[in-house]
Parts: C-alpha cells; sequence; structure tokens
C-alpha cells in the first residue's frame, strides 16, 4: 500500500523502494542485535544499511527527500548507527576498556569535524554561486576561475559522514578478537581521513567568482552590445525541460537577435544544443536588473507562475505560444488572457478558445502553424512490408479510461498487427513516462515488448524473410558499427562544449561554436539513418529513449496508432492513415465530437477490431475513404502548407515587434510632450462624452 503511494507520486523506482525497505528495516536490526548483544547480526545489519543508504545516493533518490522530511536525514542516520555501535560494545563488556573511551571520544572528534567541513563546503559553493548563468555568452570581463574538482563537493556531507567505516570497522574487529589495536588504528585513520578531507577545501576557498555587481555589469554590456529583439522565457520543472527544446530550431530561424532566458540553473544543463544566448536569473530582482529595453517581442512555451516576472515589462509584446496542439485542457488555459497575443497553430485553437469561453479575445489570436513539424516528411518509407507505429500516451495523474490505450487495448492492438493476413512491420514506441504512476501498465507494456521479440524471431525463421536477413547481415553490422563511431565523436563533442565543473565554470567556457553545432546536427542525421540500416525493413522494433526521436518513427512509418495527445495532431502533419483508440468507450460519434484531432481517424474500440480498416488503407491507397478529411483537418489543426510555419511565424513576430515599436513611440512623445498628452487625453473624454 504505502509503496504503491509513493510510487505513484513518483518518488522512486522499484529498487529504490527496495532500498528504502531495506533501510527502514536494517535500524531496528541493528539496535537489536546491539542489545542482545549479537555482533554478526549488528556487522550484517549495519552492512545492509550503509549499502542501501550509498544506494539511494547514487540514484538521487526523491526517498532521500522524503527521509529528511521525517527527521530520518543523512546525519541522524549515521548518528544512529555510532550510538547503536557504542550500545554493542557496552552490551559485549567492553565499557570499561581503555579502547571503549577512545571509540567514544574519536566519535566525539569525528562529529566536531562535521561543522567545519560542511561549512567549508557551504562557503565554497556560496562563493562560487553567480546571479545569473549564461550559455553562449562571453564575458572575458568577468574572470571566473576553474571549479574545485567535482569530487571534492559533489555528495560531500556523504562522503565525510562514510568516513567513520574504518572507525566501526576497526572497533568491531576489537570487539570481537579483543585485539585493541585495530580499534585505536580504526579511530585515528578516520580522524586522519574527515581532517584530510577538511583541509584539503581550504585553498579553494580562494576560487569565488567575482561580486553579483561586476557579473551583471558583464552581463548588461553583453545586452547594449548585442541587442537582442526577441526572447524565449522559460521556466519550470526539471521534467518540463522538453518544452523549451522543442523551439530551440524555431528561435534560431528567427529574424532579429534571439535570446533565450531561464530561471531555473537546473535546466540549464537539459536545454539542448543551440546558439542562441541564454541567460538563466534565479532571483527575481536581478531579473528585473536586466535592461531588456530592446526585447520586442517575448515568447512563453509554458503558463507558470514566474511568467509575472516577465509580464510586467511594458515595453516588449508577450505571447503565449505553448508546447503542443491538442484537445486537452492545457490548450485554452485562462491564464491565457495575461498576454497580448496567442498564438496557435491553425483554425482549430483559435475555435477551442471560443468554445472554452475563457476570456481570451478572438482578435488577439495569430495563427502561426507549427515550425516543429518541418522535420515531418509526407512520403511513405515504400519498403515490401508496410511499418505500422503504436506510439500510445502514458496513463495520466487520474483514472480517465480514456488516458491511455495500453490497460485496456494495448495488447489486443499488437496482437492483431502481428498477426495480421498480410505482414506488416511493428514499430512500437512507448511514452516515457509509461508505468510511473500505475504499474499495470508498466507490465502491459512489459507484455507487449515480449510478445514483439518473440514474434520478430518467429519472423526471422520464416523463409519469406530469411533470405532477406542473411543478405542485409554485413550492411546492418556495418551501419551498427557507424553508430558506435558517431556515438563516440557525439559524446567527444558534448564533453568539449559543456565541460565546466560547476554553473559558474559552464557559464565561463559554454560559448556558440557554429562548427560544432552543425558537425552535431549532421552526425545526428547519419546517426538516424544509420539506425534504421541496423535492422531489416522487416524487422519488428521496439523504440524507447531520446533516439531515435518520435518524428524519426513517424517518417519510417505507413501508418499509426496512438492515443488522445498532442502525437496525433503531429502525425497528421505527415497526410498517412492513423488511428485513435477510443478506450473511454464514448462511442465513435462522440469521440469525434469531443476530440478534433480524431475527426479523420480511424476510431477502434478496446478489441481493436475496426484495425482491418487502417490496414486495408495502408496496403491499398484506393482504399483509404479519409485521404479528403485528412487533408482538410491538416489545414484546419496547423493551418496552411504555405507559407510555411517558419514564415508565418516570423511574419507575426516582426507584425507584433512593430505594435511594440508604436506604443513605445507614443510613450515617448507623451513624456516629451505632458502638456499634448492631457490635451489628448480631455478629447477623448469629450468624444466619449
Amino acid at each position: 500500500m504505502i509503496s504503491t503511494i509513493i510510487r505513484r507520486a513518483g518518488m522512486g523506482s522499484r529498487s529504490e523502494l527496495a532500498a528504502a525497505a531495506l533501510l527502514w528495516l536494517g535500524y531496528p536490526c541493528v539496535m537489536i542485535a546491539a542489545l542482545l548483544p549479537d555482533f554478526w547480526f549488528f556487522a550484517s545489519a549495519a552492512a545492509v544499511t550503509y549499502v542501501a543508504d550509498w544506494y539511494l545516493h547514487h540514484r538521487d533518490s526523491r526517498l532521500i527527500g522524503l527521509l529528511n522530511n521525517v527527521r530520518a536525514g543523512l546525519p541522524v542516520r549515521f548518528l544512529m548507527r555510532q550510538l547503536l555501535l557504542i550500545v554493542l560494545l557496552a552490551r559485549m563488556g567492553l565499557a570499561e576498556e581503555r579502547f571503549f573511551y577512545a571509540a567514544v571520544a574519536g566519535l566525539l572528534l569525528f562529529y566536531g569535524l562535521q561543522a567545519p567541513h560542511s561549512a567549508l563546503t557551504g562557503l565554497i559553493a556560496k562563493r562560487r554561486t553567480m546571479p545569473v548563468v549564461t550559455r553562449n555568452l562571453d564575458l572575458h570581463a568577468v574572470r571566473i576561475p576553474d571549479a574545485p574538482p567535482a569530487a571534492l563537493l559533489h555528495r560531500a556531507d556523504e562522503k565525510m559522514l562514510h568516513l567513520d567505516l574504518p572507525l566501526l570497522a576497526g572497533a568491531l574487529v576489537a570487539a570481537q578478537t579483543g585485539r585493541n589495536l585495530a580499534g585505536y588504528t580504526g579511530v585515528v585513520v578516520s580522524l586522519a581521513l574527515a581532517a584530510l578531507y577538511t583541509l584539503v577545501l581550504v585553498p579553494y576557498l580562494r576560487r569565488r567568482v567575482p561580486p553579483a555587481p561586476k557579473v551583471l555589469k558583464a552581463v548588461a554590456n553583453w545586452l547594449h552590445e548585442y541587442q537582442p529583439t526577441v526572447a524565449l522565457y522559460f521556466s519550470g520543472t526539471e521534467e518540463s525541460a522538453y518544452q523549451a527544446n522543442m523551439w530551440l530550431d524555431t528561435l534560431a530561424e528567427l529574424d532579429g537577435r534571439p535570446v533565450i532566458i531561464m530561471r531555473e540553473p537546473y535546466l540549464v544543463e537539459k536545454l539542448g544544443d543551440t546558439a542562441v544566448p541564454v541567460i538563466c536569473v534565479p532571483g527575481s530582482q536581478h531579473l528585473m536588473a536586466l535592461d531588456l529595453s530592446t526585447v520586442r517581442v517575448a515568447l512563453y512555451p509554458a503558463n507558470i507562475g514566474k511568467n509575472m516576472h516577465m509580464l510586467r515589462v511594458p515595453t516588449m509584446k508577450h505571447v503565449f505560444i505553448g508546447h503542443g496542439d491538442s484537445d486537452k485542457l492545457a490548450s485554452v488555459n485562462p491564464f491565457s488572457k495575461a498576454y497580448d497575443e496567442v498564438w496557435t497553430a491553425g483554425r482549430a485553437g483559435r475555435d477551442r478558445y471560443a468554445f472554452a469561453d475563457v476570456g481570451v479575445r478572438d482578435e488577439d489570436i495569430v495563427e502561426v502553424g507549427r515550425p516543429q513539424l518541418a522535420p515531418i516528411e509526407t512520403g511513405t518509407p515504400e519498403n515490401p512490408v508496410p511499418t505500422v507505429l503504436y506510439a500510445p500516451t502514458w496513463e495520466g495523474w487520474d483514472d480517465n479510461p480514456g488516458n491511455t490505450s495500453l490497460l485496456l487495448a494495448g495488447e489486443n492492438i499488437i496482437e492483431r498487427l502481428l498477426t495480421a493476413e498480410k505482414p506488416v512491420r511493428v514499430i512500437y514506441k512507448p511514452h516515457p513516462f509509461t508505468g510511473i504512476r500505475d504499474s499495470k501498465a508498466k507490465a502491459v507494456s512489459d507484455r507487449i515488448t515480449a510478445r514483439m521479440k518473440k514474434a520478430d524471431a518467429e519472423r526471422a525463421a520464416d523463409p519469406r524473410f530469411a533470405g532477406e536477413a542473411a543478405a542485409a547481415k554485413a550492411g546492418q553490422a556495418a551501419a551498427r558499427a557507424e553508430m558506435a563511431r558517431i556515438e563516440a565523436r557525439l559524446a567527444a563533442l558534448a564533453e568539449s562544449g559543456r565541460s565546466g565543473g560547476d554553473e559558474a565554470e559552464q557559464s565561463r567556457v559554454s560559448l556558440a561554436d557554429p562548427v560544432r553545432l552543425e558537425e552535431i546536427k549532421q552526425l545526428r542525421a547519419e546517426w538516424n539513418a544509420a539506425y534504421w540500416r541496423s535492422f531489416g525493413w522487416w524487422e519488428h522494433k521496439v523504440v524507447t529513449g531520446s533516439e531515435p526521436r518520435l518524428y524519426d518513427c513517424f517518417n519510417q512509418s505507413d501508418a499509426m496508432i496512438s492515443d488522445i495527445s498532442s502525437v496525433v495532431s503531429d502525425f497528421i502533419a505527415s497526410g498517412k492513415p492513423y488511428a485513435v483508440t477510443d478506450s473511454a468507450g464514448l462511442g465513435a460519434e462522440e469521440f469525434k465530437r469531443q476530440n478534433t484531432a480524431v475527426r479523420a481517424a480511424v476510431i477502434l474500440s478496446n478489441s481493436a477490431a475496426e484495425l482491418d480498416e487502417l490496414l486495408a488503407a495502408v496496403d491499398d491507397p484506393g482504399a483509404d475513404t479519409l485521404v479528403a478529411a485528412r487533408r482538410d483537418l491538416k489545414r484546419y489543426l496547423l493551418g496552411p502548407d504555405e507559407p510555411t510555419s517558419i514564415q508565418q511565424f516570423n511574419a507575426a513576430v516582426r507584425a507584433l515587434a512593430v505594435r511594440a515599436e508604436g506604443r513605445n513611440a507614443r510613450l515617448e512623445q507623451r513624456l516629451a510632450d505632458p502638456a499634448q498628452s492631457e490635451r489628448t487625453a480631455l478629447d477623448s473624454k469629450a468624444v466619449a462624452g
């Protein structure tokens, strides 16, 4: 019950939950062993607690935070184990031994060293904290020293506390064998290592970054020289980085001088490769101090509270651009009223706001297409065996049966595809969040993966494909070798691009390198091509991870099956047949009425009996009765093909920038001639009267 609640809250994986359980069970066992006393029981239980603790920290588990919240933080856990060691020694009759007093004194001194060590690590981190974190900004005027070695500061408290191991081990050996020298040695080694770890940190106090005013002045000078005109403003959680990443290519293609303004330093590392300058400003006071007077248009991919810190700037126009196009409620958030304009892909987005009646005026909505969909191809792979992509979304945060097709229909869909009368190749790409809330979804996904592997093995033995497999073996091996070469080169380029030891050093070394970025782009394209050559066009494939991307799977497919999500809207750009599962059992007509993106889809029930209609359309274009409907829906959802989306987007930016310039010019005129401004205001009142 408890593990289910924790897992549904996204607090940890099964292995993390197991480690946490061992940790909770281990300490009572250590206590019982100390009271009995039982030497081997104590040693075993203590070892389990050490390993479990290390594993949770190694995984950077959220359960560590949960332990802190219930007053079972790291220092408390180590202190408890050390106190129980003293209890064990006393219960074993060693309380009058000199070694016993040496162990107690050693533990007290060991804990005494925790304070200066913690103070030093905290002070070093504070002195290394910059008011901004940047990428692609040349801050040569700010002399930022190299960061201390990561090994010294990463998980420093945990490492320091683990230095009690020699003391604990020596005390146990002394207690069991009577050789007190082992105990004394353990005390000396632990204290020496703790003192050395503390002293080693002292020289790094000098590696402080320049004071905040100097850093902010350098950023201000850069802004004055660069004079950005368009800003992408982003704030969010670690999981939301994709919402900014999807706009990087579009931002790089815009006319003018773009800049990315972020609020959380941990998101900077998760930002994809880009030559666009990045300024991360955690403090609102520092953001307000930035001179952004040249920015005319601010773009917002997400509705989040910190947007207010940027919305307060009147010299620029503010636009909500979102991070996807779907019929979900997030697409018509009432907060959108705060922006000067809301940009949607096509007419559908405009109609959603009108239908929702959340206060967004029709004249403030601009249709700009979806520039991110440019990589999606409209042609089919034209392999001898057609490919069907199954890309279900995850189970969501509630128990709505319409969230995902996996639970009720997933296995039926896969089984009908694998046993179709005319062979098809299946690509299965589950959502990366699958199973984080409901373990049943993960179990279904695992069964689908196993079923596909079995079907792939059967196909490999099928005489219809055995010859092709033998002929393609050498080419596939060469493709895998090419992938390994490309991956090694990409790893090297990633290391050279952002090799800073901490955020301050990264701000110094992370400079835009167009040659490097172009090479990365080319290598990724080559890797993608090699990936699809590394197995046969007849082989089923389960695709997980960030590469290959979903759009690459689109381009390799003749048709797709999915659920209500932006995946469906994006796939419509390909013009290919698609199916959507009505897992909630609304019925085809009601399902289409409630969800715009499925109006040109084959609607599947949970039995997937209607799948033959989709397969017929894939097999024979003449049997595809939804071609015209898909074409009309594509235009309705995503806008016209001409002008291109990036051209529409650029035009919208330019038009809004002109509006911002007009507003600023009018304000300057009023400030220059207050009397005229007052007369104009009186005239306006008279006309209104």
